[in-house]
């Protein structure tokens, strides 16, 4: 048989232990050849916490673990009995369906991709009212003209002396309004 990629519903907030204590157990039980990866899917994500940029992690899919495995009935008994999981999705009670692998490589490359580059944790889009915290503009309010993730800064349309000026912000510069 060949390992498919299943979802298994966790207590929100044990995802890890749940990652954790079915990696013990797939050893304990010493059937490694009938699993493959066990993961959480996160990506990192930056945000200014205190005036500092602090990184963060944050669940693609909250409550919900990737397990890469042979369906049969002992490694079905031995995933359902790992504490704080409350089943599989997809598929019947008794029969879980498994994720298409297109669906599987998705979720893989984006936890790929979250790790390679951290994402803002608060996103902008152009037309957005904002309020300026930092820097020479602070406590003026603008509004969003252009967003680069790649850089992590802003255009943003501020009235100085009447007149609309484009200025260049970081988005730790910035907050919504």
């Amino acid at each position: 048989m060949s390992k498919r990629w299943y979802v298994v519903h966790a207590y929100s907030g044990f995802e890890k232990h749940v990652m954790r204590s079915l990696a013990e157990r797939v050893k304990l039980y010493g059937v490694e050849d009938r699993f493959g990866e066990i993961l959480v899917p996160t990506e990192e994500v930056v945000e200014m916490r205190d005036g500092k940029r602090r990184k963060s992690e944050r669940k693609f899919y909250p409550g919900y673990v990737l397990v890469e495995m042979e369906m049969a009935d002992d490694t079905w008994h031995m995933v359902n009995e790992t504490p704080r999981v409350m089943g599989f999705i997809g598929g019947t009670k008794d029969k879980p369906a498994p994720i298409t692998t297109r669906e599987a490589e998705s979720i893989l490359r984006r936890v790929k991709d979250g790790t390679d580059k951290p994402r803002p944790k608060t996103m902008f889009e152009p037309g957005q009212s904002v309020r300026v915290t930092d820097g020479p503009f602070a406590d003026f309010n603008g509004v969003v003209e252009e967003v680069n993730y790649e850089k992590s800064r802003l255009q943003v349309s501020v009235l100085i002396f009447g007149r609309a000026t484009p200025v260049e912000l970081e988005f730790a510069q910035v907050e919504k309004e």
